[in-house]
Formats: C-alpha cells, sequence, structure tokens
C-alpha cells in the first residue's frame, strides 16, 4: 500500500536531514550551520503544504511569476520565500515584498534596480551575489575575477544587504570538477572578506543542489537548494 504525501515528504525529509549532517560533520560543522531550501519550480500547492507540515518553511522558486502564484495561494506566514532563479528587471517590484532572500544578485544592473525598488517600498533587501564560478557561458553571475571591484561598487546601494555567495556546479562537470568549483567559490569567498566594505557580511554559501549537496557542505555550503530528491516518488 502506497504512503500518503505527507508521510513520504516527511520520509524524504528526514532522510534529507540526516545527509546534510552527515557531511557537515565531514566538514566539521553542525547541522545547525546549513540550511536547506525546498526548490517547489515543479511541485503543487497540495505538496507544498505537506512539506510546510513536515517541517520546511524555506521555499525556492527559480520563476517570479510561480513566487507570486504559491505565495498568494497559500498564504502562510511561517514561510521564508528564496528566489533562486534569475530575476528580470521588470519583475523587482512584484517580487521584493515576497522574498526574504535573492539568490542570485547577478549583475549590478539588477543590483541597482532592486535598490531602486526597495527605497520606493521602503525596505532592505537581502541578497547573495551570483558568481559564474565555472565560467560556463550559458550561466549568469559575475566572474571571480571582478567581484572585489564590484563589492565596492554595491556596497553604495543603501538598500541592498549582501549576505553571502551563491554558485552552481559547471553543468557537464564530473564529480571532481564540481568538487573544485563549490572549493573555488569558498575560497573566493575567503579570500573577498579579507578587505570587505564596511557592513557587508559574506557568512552564507549557497550551493549545492539534489546531486551534489553533499559534496558542497563538505566544501562550506551554509545553504543548499534541494527539489527532486526532496520530492522523488512523490505524485500529486
Amino acid at each position: 500500500m502506497a504512503l500518503p504525501f505527507v508521510a513520504r515528504i516527511a520520509d524524504n525529509l528526514s532522510d534529507l536531514r540526516w545527509r546534510i549532517a552527515s557531511a557537515a560533520a565531514r566538514s566539521g560543522r553542525t547541522a545547525e550551520g546549513v540550511k536547506l531550501v525546498a526548490a517547489t519550480k515543479y511541485v503543487g500547492v497540495s505538496l507544498i503544504r505537506e512539506l510546510i507540515a513536515a517541517g520546511c518553511q524555506d521555499l525556492g522558486e527559480s520563476r517570479p511569476q510561480e513566487l507570486w502564484t504559491k505565495s498568494a495561494e497559500l498564504a502562510d506566514p511561517s514561510i521564508n520565500w528564496h528566489l533562486i532563479g534569475h530575476l528580470q528587471r521588470n519583475k523587482i517590484d512584484r517580487t521584493l515584498p515576497l522574498v526574504s532572500l535573492i539568490h542570485s544578485a547577478d549583475s549590478l544592473r539588477l543590483i541597482r534596480s532592486i535598490d531602486q525598488a526597495a527605497a520606493v517600498l521602503d525596505i532592505v533587501v537581502p541578497v547573495l551575489i551570483e558568481v559564474n564560478i565555472s565560467g560556463d557561458r550559458e550561466k549568469h553571475g559575475f566572474t571571480p575575477e571582478e567581484m572585489e571591484s564590484r563589492l565596492v561598487d554595491i556596497n553604495m546601494f543603501d538598500r541592498v544587504q549582501v549576505r553571502g555567495l551563491m554558485a552552481m556546479a559547471g553543468r557537464e562537470g564530473d564529480f571532481d570538477s564540481t568538487r573544485r568549483d563549490f572549493a573555488s567559490l569558498r575560497e573566493l569567498r575567503d579570500q573577498l572578506r579579507r578587505d570587505l566594505p564596511d557592513g557587508m557580511s559574506l557568512d552564507e554559501l549557497s550551493m549545492g543542489m539534489s546531486g551534489d549537496f553533499e559534496t558542497a557542505i563538505e566544501e562550506g555550503a551554509t545553504i543548499v537548494r534541494i527539489g527532486s530528491a526532496l520530492f522523488e516518488m512523490v505524485g500529486e
């Protein structure tokens, strides 16, 4: 007999938390130092409700329109919404009031627009700076080489609060190159911290998804974005 959705999701969540804790221990940290953000891109509202009931309140959407729709349908103040995909400038105004963290601040032009919209809304917006650590042409983000100067530029925006960095491993990479990408982001963060603009923090490293989150945690991830491993064998 098939398990109810809630039981399957709870079991998957429990298994993932155990794997997160184990990977954190291997890097000399505790599970409390790693946040699980459930990537809900292909998941309906009914399953998201079951996930929340199972104890996961951090939800990540790749598409702003989906975030708008799901946040309205759920209308749950316990949810912390994360935008983990590309944000177009014409979707900023409607997105900012809904999110607790934007993972994909990937250009100075976008960050300037976020700052301007946040000033109108009278809010401060926490963001992660997206770095194209693998050099893939298809990926968004700043190059590692320009990050030091860009952080100085970004620090001029009063309504944007930088919390850390985000990156994805190379699309065609093998296990070793994936680990190198994650290690490179951590090393870049450590390098940037030596001369960080006043008032800026790089405490967070958002890296790692369903297929590589344990490696990401071993290399220093503080946030992992997991979708398919959380919802596998669960259907509407």
